[in-house]
Formats: C-alpha cells, sequence, structure tokens
C-alpha cells in the first residue's frame, strides 16, 4: 500500500514506541508502578512512549498541536491539526502480561480524525488508515464483518470497573445485548476493539467513559473498512462524549437500538 507522508510519520512513530514498549513487556514484573487512579494504573513504560512518540511527531509537524494521555496538551501554531495519541492502551493488561494493548495515534485536522494507527507490539499488528484510502492489517486490506443479525455476532465492550460510575447502567446493557448476540467479549483495549471490528474479527463494540485518545485512531479504521460508528444516542460526537458503539451498517444500528432499550417493568 502507498502511504503518505503525514502515515509514515506516523506509523514509525507508533513502532518506535512500541519497540520500546516491547523491552518493558518482557520486564513487566519489575516496572516502577506509580497509582493514578482507582483501579488506572500508569507506569514508566506510558511516559516513556508517549515521549517518543511526541518527539517523532513535533520533529516532523512542529507547527501540530498534540493532546496525549500522559503530558499536558500543546496548541499548536497551525491551529487547524492536532495529533491525538495514547502511547500505551490497555496499560493494565500490559501491567498484568497479557498482551493485548496497544500504541494508538491519530491526526485530526480542523475536528476531523483523518488518519490513525494502531499497533500491538506485543502481536507486531499494525492497523493503519487515512481518510478515503481504506483501511489496512500489515499492508493487506480489511473490511468490517458483513453478517447482518445480532443472533449471528460477538460483540465487544468496555466494563466500568473500580473507579468508574454507571456500574448499574452497564448491566442493564449487557443483560440487553447478551440476550440478542452469540457472544460478548471484554479485552481491554479500545484502540485494539475497533481495529478488530474493522479486521472483522468482532462483528460490533460499545463502551461508555473513554476519552478522545483512546479511540480516535480506532473510529478511522471503521469508516475506513466500511463500517460506521456514533455516540450511545446515535449522535456523530463520540470524541466528546467519550462513547462509541461500531459495526457494519446493520449490527451498530441494531447495538445502538439495543443498549437504549427501555429496561422492563416488574
Amino acid at each position: 500500500m502507498a502511504r503518505s507522508a503525514l502515515l509514515n510519520v506516523m506509523v514509525q512513530a507508533a513502532l518506535k514506541a512500541g519497540k520500546s514498549l516491547a523491552r518493558d513487556f518482557g520486564e513487566v514484573q519489575n516496572l516502577q508502578v506509580s497509582v493514578k487512579g482507582p483501579g488506572d494504573f500508569v507506569s514508566q513504560a506510558d511516559f516513556r512512549a508517549e515521549k517518543i512518540v511526541r518527539e517523532e511527531l513535533l520533529k516532523a509537524r512542529p507547527t501540530y498541536g498534540f493532546l496525549g494521555e500522559e503530558s499536558e496538551e500543546i496548541i499548536g501554531t497551525d491551529g487547524s491539526h492536532r495529533w491525538l495519541v495514547d502511547p500505551l492502551d490497555g496499560t493494565t493488561n500490559f501491567l498484568h502480561g497479557i498482551p493485548q494493548f496497544a500504541v494508538s495515534i491519530a491526526l485530526e485536522r480542523n475536528g476531523e480524525v483523518v488518519a490513525g494507527v494502531v499497533f500491538n507490539p506485543a502481536t507486531d499488528e499494525l492497523f493503519t488508515a487515512e481518510r478515503g484510502g481504506g483501511a489496512f492489517l500489515n499492508d493487506r486490506r480489511i473490511r468490517v464483518a458483513a453478517r447482518k443479525a445480532l443472533s449471528d455476532c460477538v460483540i465487544a465492550c468496555g466494563i466500568p470497573h473500580l473507579g468508574k460510575s454507571n456500574h448499574g447502567k452497564f448491566l442493564v446493557e449487557l443483560r440487553h445485548v447478551m440476550g440478542e448476540v452469540s457472544g460478548v467479549r471484554r479485552m481491554g483495549s479500545a484502540a485494539l476493539d475497533l481495529a478488530y471490528v474493522a479486521a472483522g474479527r468482532f462483528d460490533g463494540y460499545w463502551e461508555t467513559h473513554l476519552n478522545a485518545w483512546d479511540i480516535a485512531g480506532g473510529l478511522i479504521l471503521i469508516r475506513e473498512a466500511g463500517g460506521f460508528s456514533s455516540d450511545v444516542d446515535g449522535g456523530t460526537e463520540m470524541l466528546s462524549t467519550g462513547t462509541v458503539v461500531a459495526g457494519n451498517e446493520y449490527i451498530q444500528k441494531a447495538l445502538v437500538e439495543v443498549i437504549n432499550r427501555p429496561v422492563p417493568k416488574a
């Protein structure tokens, strides 16, 4: 596949950060870990990876803005471009030795995500997409799954944990979804969940309480793989609401309807 100069910059930054994460993953028991919040751990690996990504991206485009999980936002003089970066999506998996984590990088232009990279260094899987150019896994074109019935589908989700709110609301949503599908999965990385939907591995995905950097890279993968996404109310403000529902044209719409189904009266 032919990549633009900007996407090449993003890929090289993700690969370089991924190399650092892979080294730390091999030493996971020896990492210095601090507590960022209840049930939400952050390691030195996060900071090292974000530093690498930030330096690589800003070296190539010093006027662009930068919003990352582990550092202060940089307001670029360009005004129309901003990088959205999660240097280690799936930190809890990483710290427990579970090889389901990723570097996620997205480029936003005038408020629209126009390019995305999601890289899992543990599996050496590189997902890339540019607006109008399709979505790829290790340079091979990917498409969302074609299933049209929820009963045939495996759906991924996020589960609120310690320190997160709306546990009861999620249990209602899960109750509705699990009665309609052939399987529900919780993998622990929003970026990879979206990438897996884009690659047809999952048929759909929904989650709330997300940040823009968690999902920006994955959202363009979905779109360029022929899929659809919205917030949980069916709107288009996923980055600001922190909620997402994704799948193909049929499954995404069906998921929105199911998770918003009224609770039956006793």
